[in-house]
């Protein structure tokens, strides 16, 4: 993840051209931070510490970003972009992030898949994860409503995996992921990816109670056989 002697990039007549210079520095500097703050926390790190993670100098940070808070906020758009991608290619899914229409097993054997491929995720991505999961209150207000916003679309992908059509449905849903969130938060917060895995097992045998018990509008699937 981190480089103590980044490359630099080429110079002269044969180099990359401008859009795509700036597109590696974004790329660096968006990496850089997630890692630096993964190490010091949000209000501990410094565009300094960003630049001599990053290799890139102080006038290219400021041509391409305001400020400090303006490269958390497009980290944080990397980190939500690279879990959904993770999600993708391991459950090899449809778009949102969800299962493909017709993998294998019924809605509960998908969504077992689909949580344990997000805490997988998570795991990989950890600098990211922490920047999204734990310096996000650190950074703002906006940053705050960056993260509701992500957490609402994982609410939808989770109410369409599970077919909750209806106010009651959705909530259990929301409930879930609230849950989820202050779950996982805690392992990332301690670097603890023992116990982030470790979230799913007992995560998913409840919701599979409440699967059971019709708590996703599903109260006529909840009177057959469980999981189906």
């Amino acid at each position: 993840m981190s480089d103590s002697s980044p490359r630099r990039l080429p110079r002269g007549r044969s180099a990359l051209s401008p859009e795509e210079v700036e597109r590696i520095q974004r790329s660096r500097l968006c990496a850089a931070m997630a890692e630096v703050m993964a190490e010091k926390g949000y209000v501990a790190t410094s565009v300094a510490d960003v630049l001599q993670r990053s290799g890139v100098s102080r006038q290219s940070f400021y041509q391409v970003f305001d400020g400090k808070l303006d490269c958390f906020m497009a980290a944080f758009d990397v980190a939500r972009d690279l879990l959904f991608q993770h999600l993708l290619e391991m459950i090899g899914g449809g778009e949102g992030g969800a299962p493909a229409p017709g993998s294998g097993g019924g809605p509960m054997d998908r969504f077992e898949q689909a949580f344990t491929a997000y805490l997988e995720a998570l795991a990989i991505e950890l600098p990211y994860t922490r920047l999204f999961l734990v310096e996000v209150y650190a950074a703002g207000a906006e940053a705050v409503r960056r993260r509701a916003e992500l957490q609402n679309t994982i609410i939808d992908v989770l109410s369409d995996l599970l077919g909750a059509r209806d106010e009651e449905g959705r909530f259990t849903c929301r409930m879930i992921v609230a849950a989820t969130s202050t779950l996982v938060t805690n392992a990332v917060a301690e670097n603890d990816l023992d116990a982030l895995r470790a979230v799913g097992p007992p995560l998913v045998r409840n919701v599979r109670t409440l699967w059971d018990a019709g708590a996703f509008g599903n109260r006529s699937a909840a009177a057959g056989p469980a999981g189906q």
